[in-house]
């Protein structure tokens, strides 16, 4: 049968940027997106469509600390960097982010993260062995929401609709997402936690990252990195590898986000941004150690996150390697 003429030609398939292999054979593969940006900030590295509009997830938390700091809120040291944060549900996470409700009047209950278990997997075993539960304040977004609810409670703003896209602290995030992005919002959806997700491209996504390494000290953008950077277990968790990235780069600024979503900013300003299309976690580590590789950064962190072993009975029988 002749295909009609009518038809719409087939989208073009994204490269392969991580194929799985087990025991010798690659039996899968990982497809994405990526642009490094370079100290100038332009493109050095496009691997793709980085021009396409995505939800970042995660990724865009520190525009969304920034505009917390611009609503007039005065956070610094590790909690700004809480505030910027999916942590890892540690006890240090969650007595913090007790604290910062408390010390404006607040309490676990008026947030409105869905109630969840740690984001670590080890600090999940540890909480239900425990005899915990779900709950907000364990939600891996808490700190930002407690932020947030902190700002409205300064300015006096409806706590009760913080997380409605025309709230006028989420009109400040929008504004800090366009204005870090240099471009315009694509979309407006509903982020896992249940705050407002701007959709932007990850050269802009890349270019905001940069932005925020380079901005001027005592900027909200700076204050932000700057506490990023000086508090990166805050930032994740002691496993997790924005922070030992941050931890052992000097100056580097890294945030990932949910469905396989990757941005960081060195120190020189050259940045990196990636998503895998399948939002598969497990490619992260290796794409991300791989593009670190071709930027020219040295050292011991770079071939631990690559690390993402597969494993058969018990034993390691391959991995997840980067294919470009």
């Amino acid at each position: 049968m002749t295909p009609s003429a009518s038809a719409a030609a087939p989208a073009a398939l994204s490269p392969v940027l991580a194929e799985v292999v087990r025991s010798g054979f690659v039996e899968g593969h990982h497809r994405g997106s990526l642009v490094v940006l370079a100290a100038d900030g332009s493109v050095e590295l496009s691997l793709g469509d980085p021009g396409a509009p995505v939800f970042p997830r995660s990724s865009n938390k520190p525009m969304q600390a920034a505009a917390v700091l611009r609503a007039g809120l005065e956070l610094a040291g590790e909690r700004l960097a809480l505030a910027a944060a999916s942590h890892s549900g540690e006890p240090f996470h969650l007595e913090l982010a007790r604290t910062m409700l408390a010390e404006h009047g607040l309490t676990e209950a008026d947030l409105q993260t869905p109630p969840d278990l740690p984001l670590d997997p080890v600090e999940t075993e540890t909480y239900l062995a425990s005899g915990h539960r779900r709950q907000r304040i364990t939600m891996n977004c808490s700190g930002k929401h407690a932020a947030m609810l902190a700002a409205c409670a300064l300015n006096g703003w409806d706590p009760a609709t913080y997380l409605d896209p025309a709230h006028p602290l989420q009109r400040l995030v929008h504004e800090e997402v366009e204005a870090a992005a240099g471009e315009p919002v694509a979309s407006v959806g509903t982020d896992g936690c249940g705050a407002p997700l701007m959709a932007i491209s990850l050269v802009g996504l890349a270019r905001a990252f940069r932005g925020y390494v380079l901005a001027e000290r005592g900027t909200p953008q700076r204050r932000v990195a700057d506490a990023m950077r000086a508090h990166p277990e805050y930032v994740a968790g002691t496993r997790r590898p924005d922070t030992w990235l941050m931890r052992e780069v000097p100056g580097t600024l890294s945030k990932m986000g949910a469905e396989a979503v990757q941005a960081v900013a060195l120190a020189d300003g050259r940045a990196l941004a990636f998503k895998i299309e399948d939002g598969s976690g497990r490619a992260l580590g290796p794409v991300l150690a791989r593009t670190l590789e071709l930027m020219g950064v040295e050292a011991p962190v770079v071939g631990r996150i690559a690390d993402a072993p597969l494993l058969g009975g018990g034993h390691r029988v391959g991995g997840v390697r980067a294919a470009f």
